[in-house]
Parts: structure tokens; C-alpha cells; sequence
């Protein structure tokens, strides 16, 4: 695992959280990768939340949490973050990140993001 996802619990309706992504090896640089936020609701298929590209740094967002979360990088800390807004009872999920560079792709262990009243 070259990966660890953490931030995750438990909030309410329109809530928020900060999940990070870090490397745990001290040679693996995120900046060198596109890093992109995954998660898997119970019973559903692994959908893409958003990715941040290594090259340029632009962002993408499924249509679901576009202005409500954003991922962002701090290349110092060899960390990318997902800050979620307004967070829906929808977005309740184990969310993983995912460093991809070419053919090189890994994947972190997830980290359990439960929205609930």
C-alpha cells in the first residue's frame, strides 16, 4: 500500500470533512501524479469523485459534488486533500485516492465517509 486515505467519519446533513491523501513512502512524490478521489457506496459500483492532474494541476469533478467539494494539493507536505461541502446523505461511501502516472497506478486503503442525521 503506497497510499493512506484518512479524514473519514461520521456527519450530518450539510456537514463538512477533509479527506487526505499521503504517501507513505518518503520517494514517492504525489506531485509527479495525477491523483484522483474514488468512492463505493454499499451495493453500488466504484464511481470517480474528482481528480487533480499532475501535469498542469487542473481539476475535475463528477457533476454530483461540483461546487460543493474540491481537491487540492500541498506539494510540502506530499498531500492531496478533498474538502466536502454540504454534504448529502448521497455521498455517504468508503472514499479511496488513486495516484496515477502512465502506467504506474496505485491504490490507497479507503477511509468510511457516513452522512446521517
Amino acid at each position: 500500500v503506497q497510499l493512506q486515505a484518512s479524514g473519514g467519519g461520521l456527519v450530518q446533513p450539510g456537514g463538512s470533512l477533509r479527506l487526505s491523501c499521503a504517501a507513505l513512502a518518503s520517494d514517492f512524490t504525489l506531485e509527479n501524479y495525477a491523483i484522483g478521489w474514488f468512492r463505493q457506496a454499499p451495493g453500488k459500483e466504484r464511481e470517480g469523485v474528482s481528480c487533480v492532474r499532475g501535469i498542469n494541476g487542473d481539476t475535475y469533478y463528477v457533476d454530483s459534488v461540483k461546487g460543493r467539494f474540491t481537491t487540492s494539493r500541498d506539494n510540502a507536505k506530499n498531500t492531496v486533500y478533498l474538502q466536502m461541502n454540504s454534504l448529502k446523505p448521497e455521498d455517504t461511501a468508503v472514499y479511496y485516492c488513486h495516484a496515477q502516472d502512465g502506467p504506474l497506478n496505485f491504490w490507497g486503503q479507503g477511509t468510511q465517509v457516513t452522512v446521517s442525521s
